[in-house]
């Protein structure tokens, strides 16, 4: 099975799993490391993830991976947080950070810089408008390699 359905199908498994809890999600990703298969899921949650919820997210797809067996080879199961520098994944993530502080990163140049760090003040399918410094950037979201809530120390 290729990576792509091997994913789709993970997510239609991972959602099974966690449909009765009060978490989600985020990401699904499987990769080679040092030589060994990992199935990376992310969960998200309103409040944060903690260890617990990592566990029991762990324990309950392990259980359906093991009765749907999607994956041929050997690999090991990795639940965790996608952490607070996150990438916006959906609108809701745009919606979620407006008038937030984030963080831009672009594939090519927009005014001589390929980072922005800025108030999201609004967006659509096309573009973002940032407030950097008083001044409004538009940029557009497919020239947008990355994109996260700003931290602030």
């Amino acid at each position: 099975m290729d990576k792509k359905n091997l994913i789709k199908n993970v997510t239609v498994i991972a959602e099974k799993a966690v449909r009765n809890t009060d978490l989600s999600i985020f990401d699904i990703e499987y990769v080679r490391e040092s030589g060994i298969n990992i199935l990376r899921v992310y969960i998200d949650k309103e409040k944060g993830v903690d260890l617990e919820d990592c566990a029991i997210v762990s324990n309950l797809i392990s259980d359906e991976l093991d009765k749907d067996d999607p994956i041929d080879e050997a690999y090991n199961l990795e639940v965790s947080s996608p952490g607070i520098d996150r990438p916006f994944k959906s609108d809701e993530d745009y919606k979620n950070n407006l008038d937030n502080l984030v963080e831009v990163k672009l594939y090519k140049k927009l005014n001589d810089s390929k980072m922005y760090i800025g108030k999201l003040k609004s967006f659509n399918n096309e573009e973002i408008e940032l407030e950097e410094n008083g001044e409004i950037i538009k940029i557009s979201r497919s020239n947008i390699t990355k994109i996260n809530k700003g931290i602030v120390f």
